[in-house]
């Protein structure tokens, strides 16, 4: 790949949309990546006007993504992009990402990755054909607290793991603002956009994704109970679950978005035989150290601070004192992806640290925990299921 900038286009995100200016924001962060075109939205205007925000040229910003897919394909290859990245519903994931692997693009997603287990069996078979790099914007693990957290437990630090606790909780569905329109609870909450799960999919995977990454471990069974909180909610709204480690140990996941002022509350605590640790998203540089002879310690992120993993290191921006959140862990995930696609066009091996980002796997366990949590909470009879690996 000639030295210059890796070329996005993007489906979804546009001025209407929950998160869509994050992606943006944080896949241009680095100076790895430009936006040169999109759909941005299904409504044509608000494409147009989204498109021409980010001064993009009306030639390049386009009404269907069929279209554009179609036409970036024939572009010569000094011009067309070289990614796509998929911030829309669960329903439109799989589809665009099938086409853009095809015309040879490789794909960013944000989770979860697909709206049923079935397709996302079907991306990781593309990815697996066409050779192409998926990234799944798991955005929690890219924190670098937590990826220090994952290097200490893989080191040792805290001896055998014994037992996991994770939490997700928000407030903000405590009334159906569903049934009022034009926000983003309204798909969220309908099983025909969303899937078989609400709360479950919405942030019950990031919860999961975050004790499997931590730990390394991987969940074999889960005994799981998911509520309808909300009257009339179709889709479940608040879960809990006891889960069963490959290594062992067992974990406790709960997640809501029923508990009324909660913005977004996450806590992750792993307990090994010499000490323990826990991470708050809602202070998210600071690693605490549980230990069982002296007091807690806490443990600061910042890119001078000796202490720290290279891994670690390698994933913050800013001295100490400074922290670094949500949109800098997004452009985590953008940066490894970019260079990753970069190496692999110029023929070299990503290192282990560009190759740090979740990919099409991540994404098929991470509907495998959907369809496991919502066949577990509804089956009376035998509540303990066991994860089926496909």
């Amino acid at each position: 790949m000639e030295n210059r900038k890796i070329r996005m286009g993007m489906i979804g995100g546009g001025s209407d949309a929950f998160i869509g200016a994050i992606h943006c924001r944080a896949a241009l962060m680095e100076n790895q990546i430009e936006l040169v075109c999109g759909c941005f939205s299904i409504n044509p205007d608000i494409s147009i006007s989204s498109g021409r925000s980010y001064f993009i040229p009306d030639n390049r910003i386009y009404l269907t993504w069929q279209e554009m897919i179609e036409k970036e394909s024939q572009l010569p290859k000094e011009q067309r992009i070289d990614f796509v990245t998929i911030v829309t519903p669960n329903k439109f994931h799989c589809e665009p990402a099938l086409a853009a692997l095809d015309a040879g693009f490789n794909v960013v997603i944000d989770k979860p990755m697909t709206y049923s287990l079935e397709e996302a069996l079907q991306l990781r078979e593309k990815v697996k054909e066409t050779g192409l790099t998926l990234a799944l914007t798991h955005v929690y693990s890219a924190y670098p607290a937590v990826k220090e957290m994952k290097k200490r437990i893989a080191n040792g630090v805290i001896g055998k793991v014994r037992r996991l606790f994770v939490e997700y909780s928000q407030g903000w569905l405590t009334k159906r603002i569903e049934l009022k329109g034009g926000n983003n609870a309204v798909w969220r909450n309908d099983p025909k956009a969303a899937g078989k799960g609400g709360c479950v999919g919405d942030i019950g995977t990031h919860a999961w994704h975050l004790a499997e990454y931590v730990t390394g471990a991987k969940v074999t069974e889960v005994c799981a109970e998911l509520r309808h909180i909300a009257d009339g909610r179709p889709l479940d709204d608040d879960a809990v679950a006891f889960m069963h480690f490959d290594q062992g140990f067992p974990g406790l996941l709960q997640v809501t978005q029923v508990a009324t002022g909660e913005a977004n509350n996450i806590r992750l605590r792993v307990y090994g035989e010499t000490a323990g640790m826990e991470w708050r998203q809602m202070e998210p540089n600071i690693l605490y150290m549980k230990w069982l002879d002296r007091p807690t310690e806490e443990v600061r992120v910042g890119n001078r601070y000796v202490y720290l993993s290279d891994f670690t290191k390698w994933n913050t921006r800013t001295p100490g004192g400074h922290p670094e959140g949500f949109i800098e862990a997004f452009a985590n995930i953008y940066q490894n992806f970019a260079l990753t696609i970069r190496a692999k066009a110029n023929g070299e091996a990503p290192t282990e640290e560009m190759l740090d980002f979740p990919t099409v796997e991540d994404g098929v366990r991470g509907m495998q925990f959907i369809e496991t949590m919502v066949r577990a909470g509804h089956n009376n009879d035998e509540k303990w299921q066991k994860w089926v690996e496909k």
